[in-house]
């Protein structure tokens, strides 16, 4: 089928896409496997639909299957995948090619991986115009620049000289946004778009696809774990589990009035509602209703944050006085320029308890981590840990406060050595610190696989065969070996789907009660800070704007840049069902 059929086709009537008992399946050596069994979805043009579900319920794969780019031996074993009316499952590669892009635009998940490493980002963006033939020549690399500032970057004329790795993880997310919207699709399938976004970047994205679909009629599929987005953006939401449909309809409906148990449990994890029940409760002094309870990780939370509130104030663990940190960043022509990350920042952290640093990317929240954590030296100012100034650790000194000083990244995959087995992993920390006997370290790993909810088997495994949430219960539990006093969390749930990310945030909850441990919080999901921190601190282009306790900071904040950040968060605007 050519371009101009497929534009052409009726749709008077029709809906822009009709998936009909579509099967999908994966062939193993154990036969096929099936990823979707049997859903239903219709999008209507110039309508957004939202599908949900955690890891492994089979969101992404009906999305892909819908362009035909399902990974490995990945195929629709059954069903029909029907745009504008045709068939796209019954289409030549060629034919498939020739709307890919064109017709239905496609948003990753993963920049980093989609991006190519060593190929510019100009060239990137111009070669996905130009394959798509919407210019060609100096018309391509001005289509190129247009393209980049749709998707929100600035001096994108200078940004096309650079390669992916000088990119944030948020800008990288825009260039594939940029490239998905360059052709002016009819559908736009977006899997996962804003998930590596600050929230204030999220809304500014989420807005402009907004407006592509009022202005350009562009119908937009999103994929997505946040429930709080799904229902603040999407018309309709459809809810998969196992790779079924568990529940469908209009999104603000189901979100108040879940039906399905699972769909329940998903709304019941989700931080963002979490945050807005927390104001909720404490406006009309009820108590959240039976969805929430019955032992929900989310309900645990809330009641853990109060009792937080009422403890007695402790001494100061960590103190953080006039911190600045000047890098130079190397420039063409052996030129480089002052880059101020981290500017004048001053704040305290008391034993026991957990003070999150919020904040857009780049405003130096992660680069304050690596001065707290002493991977890098300030350029002035000081850090004090239990009274004793960091940056004057010498020798074993050093060795001492990097055992009672431990982090958690963003990215368990990257962080996890893929040749080590989850047991090595776990013991690496012992054995680099010389503590304790073969024997001993192993009883030492099965009482942290325990401690984080993991079955002792799981130390023969390798991170690849272990999802998102068992990876960073592994990170955690790597941690955790030394039994330290501070975790510097850096992102540490941002990647993980609703569910998950409760059962990880349920998890330090307990372990900080059980073991006193104190946490630093570094994270752009303010929904999340509202669950576990006791105090903030609100970081702006390298200085702190804001600081206060948790409450103060959702229900009285100070700065117009705070009450920005809260007014971003998904699903901020959706009254919930009382």
């Amino acid at each position: 089928m050519s371009n101009a059929t497929a534009a052409n086709a009726p749709s008077s009537g029709t809906p822009l896409l009709q998936i009909r008992n579509l099967e999908v399946g994966f062939r193993t050596q154990r036969g096929v496997v099936p990823a979707v069994r049997g859903i239903d979805i219709t999008l209507q043009q110039g309508e957004t639909l939202a599908i949900v579900g955690e890891s492994g319920s089979g969101k992404s794969t009906t999305a892909q299957s819908i362009i035909d780019l399902l990974p490995g031996t990945g195929k629709v074993t059954g069903g029909e995948i029907l745009f504008d009316g045709v068939d796209l499952t019954k289409l030549s590669p060629s034919a498939i090619q020739s709307i890919r892009g064109r017709l239905i635009g496609y948003v990753p998940q993963d920049p980093m991986s989609n991006l190519n490493p060593v190929l510019k980002i100009g060239f990137q963006v111009e070669e996905a115009i130009k394959a798509n033939n919407l210019a060609q020549g100096k018309a391509a690399r001005e289509r190129t620049i247009e393209v980049l500032q749709e998707a929100g970057l600035a001096d994108a004329d200078q940004r096309l000289k650079q390669y992916p790795h000088q990119f944030s993880g948020g800008m990288r997310q825009r260039v594939l946004i940029g490239i998905g919207l360059s052709a002016r699709p009819k559908l736009l399938i977006a899997d996962e778009p804003t998930s590596a976004l600050d929230v204030t970047v999220q809304r500014q994205i989420l807005d402009h696809l907004g407006t592509l679909t009022a202005e350009y009629g562009t119908s937009v599929l999103y994929i997505t774990h946040d429930l709080g987005l799904a229902a603040e953006r999407a018309d309709q939401l459809v809810v998969m589990y196992k790779g079924k449909i568990v529940e469908s309809g209009p999104s603000v409906e189901i979100l108040q009035n879940p039906q399905h148990p699972y769909t329940q449990r998903l709304i019941a994890a989700a931080p963002s509602l979490a945050s807005k029940r927390i104001e909720a409760t404490r406006v009309t002094g009820h108590e959240p209703d039976e969805i929430f309870s019955a032992g929900s990780d989310d309900l645990t939370l809330i009641e853990r944050a109060e009792s937080r509130e009422r403890e007695d104030t402790r001494e100061d663990f960590i103190s953080v006085k006039n911190v600045s940190k000047l890098y130079k960043v190397r420039q063409s022509s052996f030129k480089s320029i002052d880059l101020l990350a981290v500017n004048d920042v001053s704040f305290d952290v008391k034993k026991g308890t957990t003070t999150a640093i919020v904040g857009e990317s780049g405003s130096g929240k992660s680069t304050m981590a690596k001065l707290i954590l002493q991977l890098e030296a300030p350029t002035s100012g000081s850090v004090s840990f239990d009274g004793r100034d960091v940056g004057s650790l010498r020798g074993r000194d050093v060795l001492a406060f990097r055992r009672r000083v431990q982090p958690v990244f963003q990215d368990p995959y990257g962080s996890l050595d893929p040749q080590y087995s989850v047991g090595n992993t776990i013991a690496e920390p012992l054995k680099v610190h010389g503590i304790g006997t073969a024997k001993e370290r192993n009883a030492r790993v099965l009482e942290l696989l325990d401690q984080v909810s993991l079955p002792s088997a799981t130390r023969h495994r390798y991170p690849s065969e272990l999802s998102g949430g068992q990876r960073q219960r592994i990170a955690i539990a790597r941690a955790l070996a030394l039994k330290p006093d501070v975790l510097v969390l850096d992102e540490a749930v941002s990647a993980l789907d609703v569910l998950v990310q409760g059962q990880i945030l349920n998890l330090l909850t307990e372990l900080q009660a059980e073991l006193s441990l104190t946490y630093l919080f570094i994270t752009h999901d303010l929904a999340v800070v509202r669950l576990v921190a006791d105090n903030v601190c609100v970081m702006q282009k390298g200085r702190i704007v804001e600081a206060a306790t948790t409450d103060e900071v959702f229900e009285q904040p100070a700065q117009q840049y705070t009450r920005d950040l809260l007014a971003a968060i998904p699903g901020a605007g959706i009254e919930l069902a009382s």
